[in-house]
Protein backbone atom coordinates (compact mmCIF):
# COMPACT_ATOMS: atom_id res chain seq x y z
CA UNK A 1 0.00 0.00 0.00
CA UNK A 2 1.18 3.54 -0.74
CA UNK A 3 3.16 5.38 1.92
CA UNK A 4 1.00 8.42 1.10
CA UNK A 5 -2.14 6.85 2.54
CA UNK A 6 -3.30 8.95 5.47
CA UNK A 7 -3.46 7.21 8.86
CA UNK A 8 -5.71 8.58 11.59
CA UNK A 9 -5.10 8.26 15.33
CA UNK A 10 -7.79 8.34 18.00
CA UNK A 11 -7.42 8.29 21.76
CA UNK A 12 -9.84 6.37 23.94
CA UNK A 13 -10.29 5.96 27.68
CA UNK A 14 -11.83 3.22 29.75
CA UNK A 15 -11.85 2.05 33.34
CA UNK A 16 -10.76 -1.08 35.14
CA UNK A 17 -12.79 -0.58 38.29
CA UNK A 18 -11.45 2.78 39.55
CA UNK A 19 -8.34 2.74 37.33
CA UNK A 20 -8.39 4.89 34.20
CA UNK A 21 -6.70 3.32 31.16
CA UNK A 22 -5.54 5.06 27.99
CA UNK A 23 -6.06 3.35 24.61
CA UNK A 24 -4.69 4.47 21.24
CA UNK A 25 -6.19 3.44 17.88
CA UNK A 26 -4.82 3.95 14.36
CA UNK A 27 -6.39 3.15 10.99
CA UNK A 28 -6.55 4.32 7.37
CA UNK A 29 -9.90 5.33 5.92
CA UNK A 30 -12.57 3.90 8.19
CA UNK A 31 -11.89 1.39 10.98
CA UNK A 32 -15.14 -0.54 10.63
CA UNK A 33 -14.96 -4.17 9.55
CA UNK A 34 -11.18 -4.39 9.46
CA UNK A 35 -9.13 -7.06 11.23
CA UNK A 36 -7.90 -5.68 14.56
CA UNK A 37 -4.36 -5.89 15.89
CA UNK A 38 -3.76 -5.43 19.61
CA UNK A 39 -0.18 -4.44 20.49
CA UNK A 40 1.01 -5.07 24.09
CA UNK A 41 4.02 -3.17 25.46
CA UNK A 42 6.77 -4.37 27.79
CA UNK A 43 8.21 -3.56 31.22
CA UNK A 44 10.04 -0.30 30.67
CA UNK A 45 8.06 1.83 28.23
CA UNK A 46 4.47 2.80 27.45
CA UNK A 47 2.55 1.83 24.34
CA UNK A 48 2.95 4.76 21.96
CA UNK A 49 6.78 4.98 22.12
CA UNK A 50 6.93 1.25 21.37
CA UNK A 51 4.36 0.96 18.59
CA UNK A 52 3.83 4.46 17.19
CA UNK A 53 7.36 5.86 17.14
CA UNK A 54 8.34 8.55 14.62
CA UNK A 55 11.97 8.78 13.50
CA UNK A 56 12.77 11.31 10.72
CA UNK A 57 14.31 9.60 7.70
CA UNK A 58 13.38 6.11 8.91
CA UNK A 59 10.26 4.98 7.05
CA UNK A 60 7.58 3.04 8.90
CA UNK A 61 9.06 3.44 12.37
CA UNK A 62 5.45 3.21 13.54
CA UNK A 63 4.34 -0.41 13.29
CA UNK A 64 0.78 0.81 13.88
CA UNK A 65 0.95 2.98 10.75
CA UNK A 66 2.50 0.14 8.75
CA UNK A 67 -0.32 -2.25 9.61
CA UNK A 68 -2.99 0.45 9.27
CA UNK A 69 -1.88 1.09 5.68
CA UNK A 70 -2.32 -2.60 4.97
CA UNK A 71 -5.95 -2.73 6.00
CA UNK A 72 -5.88 -3.29 9.77
CA UNK A 73 -7.26 -1.27 12.63
CA UNK A 74 -4.56 -1.09 15.29
CA UNK A 75 -5.03 -0.78 19.04
CA UNK A 76 -2.70 -0.47 21.99
CA UNK A 77 -3.18 0.34 25.65
CA UNK A 78 -0.97 1.79 28.38
CA UNK A 79 -0.93 -0.73 31.21
CA UNK A 80 -1.78 0.59 34.66
CA UNK A 81 1.26 2.44 35.98
CA UNK A 82 2.55 3.39 32.51
CA UNK A 83 2.30 6.33 30.17
CA UNK A 84 -1.03 8.11 30.26
CA UNK A 85 -2.88 5.49 32.30
CA UNK A 86 -3.38 5.89 36.04
CA UNK A 87 -0.35 5.54 38.32
CA UNK A 88 -2.09 6.18 41.62
CA UNK A 89 -2.39 2.74 43.21
CA UNK A 90 0.42 1.60 45.50
CA UNK A 91 0.91 -1.74 43.74
CA UNK A 92 3.66 -3.46 41.76
CA UNK A 93 1.61 -3.69 38.51
CA UNK A 94 2.60 -7.29 37.78
CA UNK A 95 1.92 -9.45 34.73
CA UNK A 96 -1.46 -10.66 36.01
CA UNK A 97 -2.52 -7.05 36.51
CA UNK A 98 -1.52 -6.35 32.91
CA UNK A 99 -3.67 -9.22 31.70
CA UNK A 100 -6.54 -7.60 33.62
CA UNK A 101 -5.82 -4.36 31.74
CA UNK A 102 -6.07 -6.20 28.41
CA UNK A 103 -9.39 -7.71 29.46
CA UNK A 104 -10.71 -4.23 30.34
CA UNK A 105 -9.38 -2.73 27.09
CA UNK A 106 -10.87 -5.41 24.86
CA UNK A 107 -14.20 -5.19 26.68
CA UNK A 108 -14.24 -1.46 25.98
CA UNK A 109 -13.41 -1.96 22.29
CA UNK A 110 -16.20 -4.51 21.92
CA UNK A 111 -18.70 -2.21 23.66
CA UNK A 112 -17.65 0.67 21.41
CA UNK A 113 -18.58 -1.38 18.36
CA UNK A 114 -15.06 -2.45 17.51
CA UNK A 115 -13.58 -5.91 17.29
CA UNK A 116 -14.36 -8.82 19.58
CA UNK A 117 -11.35 -10.93 18.52
CA UNK A 118 -7.83 -9.64 18.12
CA UNK A 119 -4.62 -10.48 16.36
CA UNK A 120 -2.54 -10.04 19.49
CA UNK A 121 1.16 -9.17 19.64
CA UNK A 122 3.15 -8.77 22.83
CA UNK A 123 6.84 -8.04 23.37
CA UNK A 124 8.97 -9.05 26.39
CA UNK A 125 6.81 -8.81 29.52
CA UNK A 126 4.08 -7.67 27.13
CA UNK A 127 4.34 -11.10 25.56
CA UNK A 128 3.77 -12.61 29.00
CA UNK A 129 0.77 -10.32 29.52
CA UNK A 130 -0.58 -11.25 26.08
CA UNK A 131 -0.05 -14.97 26.68
CA UNK A 132 -1.82 -14.85 30.06
CA UNK A 133 -4.65 -12.85 28.47
CA UNK A 134 -4.97 -15.51 25.73
CA UNK A 135 -4.90 -18.25 28.37
CA UNK A 136 -7.74 -16.55 30.26
CA UNK A 137 -9.74 -15.28 27.25
CA UNK A 138 -9.09 -17.45 24.19
CA UNK A 139 -12.39 -16.29 22.70
CA UNK A 140 -10.91 -12.80 22.33
CA UNK A 141 -7.68 -13.82 20.56
CA UNK A 142 -7.71 -14.99 16.96
CA UNK A 143 -3.92 -15.31 16.61
CA UNK A 144 -1.15 -14.72 19.16
CA UNK A 145 2.40 -13.51 18.51
CA UNK A 146 4.93 -13.62 21.36
CA UNK A 147 8.14 -11.64 20.79
CA UNK A 148 11.12 -11.63 23.20
CA UNK A 149 9.11 -14.05 25.34
CA UNK A 150 10.36 -15.99 28.34
CA UNK A 151 8.79 -19.12 29.82
CA UNK A 152 10.82 -20.51 32.76
CA UNK A 153 13.74 -18.11 32.39
CA UNK A 154 16.27 -20.94 32.25
CA UNK A 155 19.33 -20.01 30.21
CA UNK A 156 18.56 -16.27 30.05
CA UNK A 157 21.73 -14.30 30.96
CA UNK A 158 19.91 -10.96 31.21
CA UNK A 159 17.51 -12.38 33.79
CA UNK A 160 20.40 -13.96 35.70
CA UNK A 161 21.94 -10.49 36.07
CA UNK A 162 18.59 -8.89 36.88
CA UNK A 163 17.92 -11.38 39.71
CA UNK A 164 20.85 -9.87 41.60
CA UNK A 165 18.74 -6.73 42.01
CA UNK A 166 15.58 -8.54 43.13
CA UNK A 167 15.79 -7.19 46.71
CA UNK A 168 15.84 -3.64 45.26
CA UNK A 169 12.79 -4.35 43.11
CA UNK A 170 10.89 -5.82 46.05
CA UNK A 171 11.72 -2.84 48.26
CA UNK A 172 9.81 -0.31 46.18
CA UNK A 173 6.86 -0.34 43.78
CA UNK A 174 8.63 1.68 41.06
CA UNK A 175 12.17 2.14 39.72
CA UNK A 176 13.56 5.31 38.13
CA UNK A 177 14.49 5.34 34.44
CA UNK A 178 16.56 7.78 32.40
CA UNK A 179 18.22 8.03 28.99
CA UNK A 180 21.15 5.84 29.99
CA UNK A 181 18.74 3.13 31.05
CA UNK A 182 17.00 3.18 27.65
CA UNK A 183 20.38 3.01 25.92
CA UNK A 184 21.31 0.00 28.07
CA UNK A 185 18.42 -2.02 26.59
CA UNK A 186 20.22 -1.91 23.24
CA UNK A 187 23.79 -2.18 24.55
CA UNK A 188 23.48 -5.28 26.73
CA UNK A 189 23.14 -8.01 24.06
CA UNK A 190 24.58 -6.88 20.71
CA UNK A 191 25.08 -3.11 20.37
CA UNK A 192 25.11 -2.96 16.56
CA UNK A 193 21.53 -4.17 16.17
CA UNK A 194 20.01 -0.67 16.46
CA UNK A 195 20.91 2.74 15.08
CA UNK A 196 21.86 5.31 17.75
CA UNK A 197 19.43 7.88 16.30
CA UNK A 198 16.57 5.39 16.69
CA UNK A 199 17.58 4.63 20.28
CA UNK A 200 17.65 8.36 21.05
CA UNK A 201 14.22 8.94 19.44
CA UNK A 202 12.87 5.99 21.41
CA UNK A 203 14.32 7.42 24.63
CA UNK A 204 12.81 10.84 23.86
CA UNK A 205 9.35 9.28 23.44
CA UNK A 206 9.62 7.12 26.56
CA UNK A 207 10.92 9.89 28.83
CA UNK A 208 8.27 12.34 27.63
CA UNK A 209 5.71 10.13 29.39
CA UNK A 210 7.53 8.50 32.31
CA UNK A 211 10.49 8.95 34.63
CA UNK A 212 9.86 5.70 36.52
CA UNK A 213 8.37 2.29 35.83
CA UNK A 214 6.52 -0.32 37.93
CA UNK A 215 8.62 -3.16 39.31
CA UNK A 216 5.99 -5.89 39.07
CA UNK A 217 6.99 -7.44 35.76
CA UNK A 218 10.67 -7.48 36.74
CA UNK A 219 9.77 -9.24 40.00
CA UNK A 220 7.66 -11.80 38.17
CA UNK A 221 10.36 -12.47 35.57
CA UNK A 222 13.07 -12.78 38.23
CA UNK A 223 11.25 -14.89 40.82
CA UNK A 224 7.85 -16.22 39.70
CA UNK A 225 8.32 -17.85 36.30
CA UNK A 226 6.56 -19.61 34.74
CA UNK A 227 3.46 -17.43 34.92
CA UNK A 228 1.71 -19.00 31.91
CA UNK A 229 0.96 -22.61 30.99
CA UNK A 230 1.50 -23.39 27.29
CA UNK A 231 -0.94 -26.31 27.50
CA UNK A 232 -3.71 -23.79 28.25
CA UNK A 233 -2.92 -21.49 25.31
CA UNK A 234 -5.21 -22.95 22.66
CA UNK A 235 -5.07 -20.26 19.96
CA UNK A 236 -2.73 -20.26 16.92
CA UNK A 237 0.62 -18.95 18.19
CA UNK A 238 3.83 -17.54 16.73
CA UNK A 239 6.95 -17.39 18.93
CA UNK A 240 9.46 -14.77 17.74
CA UNK A 241 13.02 -14.91 19.07
CA UNK A 242 15.74 -12.38 18.25
CA UNK A 243 19.07 -13.99 17.37
CA UNK A 244 20.92 -12.05 20.07
CA UNK A 245 18.21 -11.72 22.74
CA UNK A 246 19.55 -12.26 26.26
CA UNK A 247 16.10 -12.77 27.78
CA UNK A 248 14.40 -15.07 25.26
CA UNK A 249 16.58 -18.17 25.67
CA UNK A 250 16.28 -20.48 22.67
CA UNK A 251 15.92 -23.86 24.44
CA UNK A 252 13.43 -22.42 26.92
CA UNK A 253 11.24 -21.15 24.07
CA UNK A 254 11.45 -24.39 22.12
CA UNK A 255 10.20 -26.32 25.15
CA UNK A 256 7.33 -23.83 25.51
CA UNK A 257 6.52 -24.08 21.79
CA UNK A 258 6.48 -27.90 21.90
CA UNK A 259 3.75 -27.81 24.55
CA UNK A 260 1.37 -25.51 22.65
CA UNK A 261 -1.62 -27.72 21.78
CA UNK A 262 -2.82 -25.95 18.64
CA UNK A 263 -1.04 -27.42 15.57
CA UNK A 264 -1.29 -24.01 13.89
CA UNK A 265 1.91 -22.70 15.45
CA UNK A 266 5.22 -21.28 14.27
CA UNK A 267 8.66 -20.49 15.69
CA UNK A 268 10.78 -17.81 14.02
CA UNK A 269 14.34 -16.80 14.80
CA UNK A 270 14.94 -13.22 13.65
CA UNK A 271 18.46 -12.68 12.30
CA UNK A 272 20.37 -9.66 13.56
CA UNK A 273 17.77 -8.81 16.22
CA UNK A 274 18.44 -8.43 19.94
CA UNK A 275 15.59 -7.51 22.32
CA UNK A 276 13.49 -4.53 21.18
CA UNK A 277 12.71 -5.76 17.68
CA UNK A 278 10.69 -2.81 16.29
CA UNK A 279 13.57 -0.43 17.08
CA UNK A 280 16.25 -2.57 15.40
CA UNK A 281 17.91 -2.17 12.01
CA UNK A 282 16.03 -5.26 10.80
CA UNK A 283 12.60 -4.01 11.90
CA UNK A 284 10.99 -4.38 8.46
CA UNK A 285 11.82 -8.08 8.52
CA UNK A 286 9.92 -8.36 11.82
CA UNK A 287 6.91 -6.59 10.31
CA UNK A 288 6.95 -9.03 7.39
CA UNK A 289 7.04 -12.12 9.61
CA UNK A 290 4.23 -10.79 11.78
CA UNK A 291 2.09 -9.73 8.81
CA UNK A 292 2.48 -13.15 7.19
CA UNK A 293 1.32 -14.86 10.37
CA UNK A 294 -1.61 -12.50 10.88
CA UNK A 295 -2.80 -12.91 7.26
CA UNK A 296 -2.25 -16.66 7.01
CA UNK A 297 -5.36 -18.47 5.76
CA UNK A 298 -7.02 -20.84 8.20
CA UNK A 299 -6.35 -24.50 7.37
CA UNK A 300 -9.11 -26.08 5.29
CA UNK A 301 -8.20 -29.57 6.53
CA UNK A 302 -7.70 -30.18 10.23
CA UNK A 303 -6.80 -33.86 10.11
Amino acid sequence: MSENVSVEGREHWTRKDDVRLFLWQKFAGKPDGKPAVLFVHGSSMASQPTFDLAVPGRPDSSVMDWFARRGFTCWTVDMEGYGRSDKTRDIYCDIANGADDLAAATSYIARAGGARRFLTYGISSGALRAALFAQRHPERVSRLALDAFVWTGEGAPTLAQRRKKLPEFLATKRRPIDRDFVRSIFARDHPDCAEPRVVEAFADAILALDDSMPNGTYIDMCSKLPVVDPALITVPTLVLRGQHDGIAAFDDLVEFWKRLPNPDKQFSVMAGISHASFQQKNYLMVYHILHAFFTQPAPVYAG
